[in-house]
């Protein structure tokens, strides 16, 4: 939904605003609450990941077919509940299962280093969770889960066929991370986190992925999720670049063998630039969702909906 060099020219205005006090840091630096209340429906379970900790994720292994994993995007206030609107569609048609990253959401949130190869880990547990998957899973990504998606499918033969929502990485490769960047972010990273979590700052970045009103179920989530204990770690690693692969075109899409589906419009946060590219190859194809940002599945549910299940009726 946000990509990190974009966002960083918004945020260090945000800082400076923080250390004023003109956005209420105060305030949002209050007692964080102790349990966050589920982003979805259905049984509430974790994982454990190795090196990390407790990863959760939500299940509702109700009706037939393959089963469907949804995954979210990494910012600052990122959850399940951006995948909310797909969950209610197919609750109790299909099985369903959302994932959450670590670092977000119900997950544990520990200060430990946050990478690309930690997020796929985290994906290919749950699949080993789930059981022997023979018929393999189908998987809905969004924003910069599509990368950690599409690397998981490269190594992981379970994963079938891949939708992506508004995908980082079909823009222009990325560098490393600056280490300059880095450190001065983690200089001041609880007041530049206790400013991104703000209503206002939240609200406004939430503002550049609709193209009407925000959605306030989205917004008050997002409000909750990032006063967790250890809610700064996972958006610190984003905001440095550290999640981002640096050719995720070259490394990871252009690499891939099994069916995509990119749905998009416009977004003020990544570029589709290398999209024609992309659907030179075999098995891939794309869908314009007409009037959306970066969250097309929240405005335009139902046309989301069609080019998915049309989707998966043409591809195996």
């Amino acid at each position: 939904m946000v990509t990190a060099p974009l966002l960083l020219r918004s945020v260090w205005a945000l800082l400076v605003l923080a250390l004023l006090g003109a956005v209420g840091v105060a305030a949002a630096q209050g007692a964080p609450t102790t349990a966050l209340r589920p982003a979805l429906s259905g049984e509430q379970r974790t994982l454990t990941l190795p090196g990390f900790g407790a990863v959760a994720y939500a299940a509702d292994p109700r009706g037939t077919g393959r089963p469907l994993v949804l995954l979210h995007s990494v910012n600052a206030a990122a959850s399940a509940y951006e995948m909310k609107p797909l969950w209610d569609l197919y609750a109790g048609q299909r099985p369903v299962y959302a994932l959450e990253w670590p670092g977000f959401g119900r997950s544990a949130r520990p200060d430990v280093p946050y990478t690309p190869a930690q997020m796929t880990a985290a994906l290919s547990a749950l699949l080993d969770t789930l059981g022997p998957l023979e018929s393999g899973v189908d998987v809905v990504a969004l924003s910069l889960g599509s990368e950690f998606a599409a690397r998981a499918a490269l190594a992981d033969p379970r994963i079938r066929r891949l939708a992506l929502i508004s995908p980082t990485g079909l823009g222009r490769a990325r560098g490393e991370p600056n280490p300059n960047t880095v450190r001065a972010l983690r200089a001041v990273s609880g007041p530049l986190y206790a400013a991104l979590r703000t209503r206002p700052s939240i609200e406004f970045f939430l503002g550049r992925s609709f193209r009407g009103p925000v959605d306030e179920g989205l917004l008050n989530y997002a409000l909750e999720t990032s006063r967790q204990p250890g809610a700064v770690y996972g958006p610190l690693a984003f905001l440095t670049g550290a999640l981002f692969t640096p050719d995720a075109y070259g490394e990871l899409y252009a690499r891939l063998s099994v069916p995509v589906l990119v749905l998009y419009d416009q977004d003020a946060f990544t570029s589709f630039e290398r999209l024609p590219e992309l659907l030179g190859r075999p098995g891939v194809q794309a869908v314009r969702i007409e009037g959306t940002d970066g969250l097309p599945h929240f405005e335009r549910p139902a046309e989301v909906k069609a080019a998915l299940d049309r989707f998966w009726s043409e591809s195996r």
